[in-house]
């Protein structure tokens, strides 16, 4: 065990669990649990709301899978990433003031909220729902299994004790803290991933005699690694055009990052934002990736393709340093899962069971009944806290159990899960603000028919020239929603309008 590697980290963490027990005090001291737990009371600025929205987006995938893929296919794998530059400023340009502005308006306190705001359409929320909670699934699984190869090679933990410290560490603080323990920790995170990234590209450089030996090196290992296209053109054209639709555009429609648009405090917030966001991204991608690029002339074979970041921090740095930056990739992973595992408790526990099992969102008829659901509101907000800890308790050790026999290299498995949170969330979510005909059958056919169809090109992948599953997939969904919505038109809230 390189216990000089794994104080500092160590250390680290300690500070993530002081984030979430501040975080605590907020939950007690507010007048409404689920509010806080779940959106933070609406409170962020916008250095808190670009943080976030980075640090949730940069996943075990960036910081592990990407640099592994990099290392493999070359610079025209740090060419593709940085297809990714726009993200914040798409996902809040898009989303940001429309969504906030009708999340305070119905008081959705999570993505569903919206759905059904929109749909008055119970269907509609289940099976987001549902779908949800299996893309989440898999989302985790690849943090959970990045989390536990840093740690693996890193600190020499075998693999499964690096799982259960990682599973351990990431169930307790969230559970603690909530959203504003989640965003809290998301702007430290954020930074520590700045300052690895820096260190890390800088200590590869230096290691490597400069780019030129470096690049000059790649090319003796072999010409494809400095092409753009990588080994037997592998980064095809349609390849390249696939990812600008599932890791740019696409990117509008992942839950976990959407629901950012609903929390921050205001407009300046938000505009602020979209720039520190966007430069964070680019930076961040771009550092990452090309150091994993650049890693094949310094480690010639690594255990895995996703192992080269840490090792190239073991690497390239004194291990006391290597300890302080690789908070850095533990960051990136933490700060996606503690997102993902918050929606999913919510989902559980606000979308599913206090609307529909205990039917606390069932309209009221008489002003008796109002009174008798709001008494039965308080009551079941008052157990909410002890719910939300055997919830995201359950669901984390869900996650491990499925992460103990992890894919060679995760990007893959992140992607799929990716696409399929697209196929189902992406024209629901932009069509039900930007059209008015926007109908709940509409929306349902969008969803059942992206799903299914992405479900079919995944398992049976025929051959599309390179092309990914996610284009022709939201193509038939956009299909199954204009045309669903123009065949069976309803009465449901329209944005910009009082249900």
């Amino acid at each position: 065990m390189n216990h000089a590697v794994l104080w500092p980290m160590a250390l680290y963490l300690v500070g993530v669990f002081a984030l979430a027990f501040l975080s605590r005090r907020h939950l007690t001291d507010s007048k409404g649990f689920m509010a806080e737990y779940l959106m933070g009371s609406r409170s962020m600025g916008g250095f808190v709301l670009a943080m976030t929205l980075a640090a949730t987006f940069i996943s075990a995938s960036s910081f592990i899978g990407g640099p592994g893929a990099a290392y493999k296919h070359g610079l025209g794998w740090v060419l593709l990433a940085m297809i990714q530059l726009p993200t914040a400023w798409l996902t809040l340009g898009v989303l940001g003031k429309k969504f906030a502005i009708e999340a305070r308006r119905h008081n959705a306190m999570t993505l569903n909220d919206m759905l059904y705001a929109r749909y008055q359409n119970r269907g509609v929320v289940i099976f987001a729902s549902l779908a949800l909670l299996l893309a989440f699934f898999g989302t985790m699984v690849v943090q959970f299994v990045g989390g536990a190869r840093l740690l693996q090679s890193a600190a020499g933990l075998s693999y499964q004790q690096g799982l259960m410290l990682f599973a351990l560490t990431v169930g307790i603080y969230t559970t603690i803290g909530g959203f504003r323990a989640v965003v809290m920790t998301d702007t430290l995170q954020g930074i520590m991933m700045l300052i690895g990234t820096v260190a890390l590209l800088g200590g590869v450089i230096y290691a490597g005699g400069g780019l030129t030996e470096l690049v000059t090196k790649l090319h003796s290992i072999d010409p494809a690694l400095t092409q753009p296209y990588g080994a037997n053109d592998f980064l095809s054209q349609p390849f390249m055009l696939s990812f600008w639709v599932l890791v740019c555009f696409g990117v509008i429609g992942l839950p976990h990052t959407a629901v950012r648009c609903m929390a921050y405090k205001d407009t300046q917030s938000l505009h602020r934002a979209m720039v520190i966001g966007t430069v964070i991204v680019g930076f961040l991608i771009f550092g990452m990736h090309f150091a994993g690029a650049l890693g094949r002339a310094i480690i010639p074979s690594p255990d895995s393709p996703d192992n080269i970041l840490p090792e190239l921090m073991i690497t390239v740095l004194p291990p006391v340093l290597a300890g302080v930056f690789l908070a850095g990739p533990m960051a990136a992973i933490m700060s996606t899962i503690d997102s993902q595992l918050i929606q999913a408790s919510a989902t559980l526990l606000k979308d599913l069971y206090w609307n529909y099992v205990r039917g606390i969102g069932k309209p009221a008829g008489s002003n008796a009944e109002q009174q008798l659901q709001e008494q039965r509101s308080e009551r079941l907000e008052k157990r909410m806290p002890g719910l939300s800890l055997w919830v995201t308790g359950i669901f984390s050790l869900l996650v491990f159990a499925a992460a103990f026999n992890p894919p060679e290299m995760i990007i893959w498995l992140n992607l799929l899960a990716f696409g399929g949170m697209q196929a189902v969330f992406f024209w629901p979510l932009v069509l039900g603000l930007y059209w008015q005909r926007a109908s709940s059958f509409g929306a349902a056919s969008s969803m059942i028919a992206g799903l299914g169809c992405y479900a079919a090109l995944v398992t049976f992948k025929p051959d599309m020239n390179g092309i990914h599953a996610i284009v022709p997939t939201l193509l038939v969904s956009l299909l199954a929603f204009v045309g669903g919505s123009l065949l069976r038109p309803n009465t449901a809230t329209q944005f910009g309008q009082t249900a």
